[in-house]
């Protein structure tokens, strides 16, 4: 029997530490590696503090906060389609960042984030309570600049509409064109004072020209944004959506008109806002 042991213990003990390391690598890597969404319900997120900005990299994920009084709770929806990411900036500089996927059938609706699973600081300053010193900010890049001047837009005060138009109870509103650097910020409300939900099936910018001669049509060409932020899946009713599109720079004659199009999901209250050539050419 001592023998048995004795070989047992030989055996083993050159793989100790693989298994000792393994056991490491397994509880340090406890964090929220995916987080699953669908559309039909909300996925709650609890951060340790208050969430400044989030973003995701896929307009097929739609990530909402509480803008106005900081909170910790954001409430994380996605469509069919290919897995994106999420980053959140809580108040005190502390970065998130999570792999997001759509998954019809959800196991888990609550995520309680831990402060341990902070990936860093956006100030550089020391984390007391874990006792660890950040890296020093980097520069913002190009999508998270966006997502920043997008996100002052919707918290500055909203001026008189410049574009208006209902639908049975939905009401479209192009609020206003800012131009900054080489983009045009398009920030646009979607009302819905209906008594049913309003599922968003597109929301386009188009241009629109008209051909000359005897037989009369219409150009149209779609625009794609650059970036699109705060874009949602469903108005429900009595509420109301802000949003932004941000396009590159662009000018029209008076030849030509913009068209704002938003189209229901299995639904006929659809919506087309012509924007006149004066309005892209003179944005604030």
């Amino acid at each position: 029997m001592k023998k048995i042991i004795i070989i047992l213990v030989l055996v083993v003990y050159p793989f100790a530490p693989r298994f000792c390391s393994a056991q490491v690598i397994a509880q340090t890597n406890q964090v929220l590696d995916t987080i699953y969404a669908n559309d039909t319900k909300n996925v709650a997120l609890f951060f340790p503090n208050p969430i400044r900005q989030g973003l995701t990299g896929s307009d097929n994920f739609v990530f909402t906060f509480n803008r106005e009084k900081e909170q910790h709770l954001g409430l994380l929806q996605a469509k069919p389609g290919k897995e994106s990411n999420l980053l959140v900036i809580n108040n005190n500089g502390s970065i998130f960042s999570y792999i997001i996927a759509y998954k019809a059938e959800l196991s888990k609706l609550n995520y309680f984030i831990p402060r341990s699973s902070s990936i860093g600081n956006e100030n550089g300053s020391v984390d007391e309570t874990l006792g660890i010193k950040h890296t020093p900010k980097t520069p913002l890049g190009k999508v998270q600049y966006y997502e920043r001047f997008c996100s002052y837009l919707l918290n500055i005060q909203s001026r008189v509409a410049l574009k208006r138009k209902r639908n049975d109870g939905v009401v479209l509103s192009l609020e206003e064109i800012v131009f900054d650097k080489d983009e045009l910020y398009f920030v646009i409300e979607i009302e819905n004072n209906s008594s049913m939900d309003y599922d968003l099936n597109f929301l386009n910018l188009s241009l629109e020209a008209r051909q000359k001669g005897k037989k009369k049509s219409l150009q149209r060409i779609c625009k794609e944004p650059l970036f699109r932020y705060q874009v949602p899946s469903r108005i429900k009713e009595g509420s109301k959506a802000k949003l932004v599109y941000v396009m590159p720079k662009f000018s029209i004659s008076n030849e030509r008109r913009a068209i704002l199009e938003l189209n229901e999901k299995n639904g006929e209250r659809n919506i087309k806002l012509k924007i006149p050539h004066r309005m892209i050419n003179n944005p604030n």
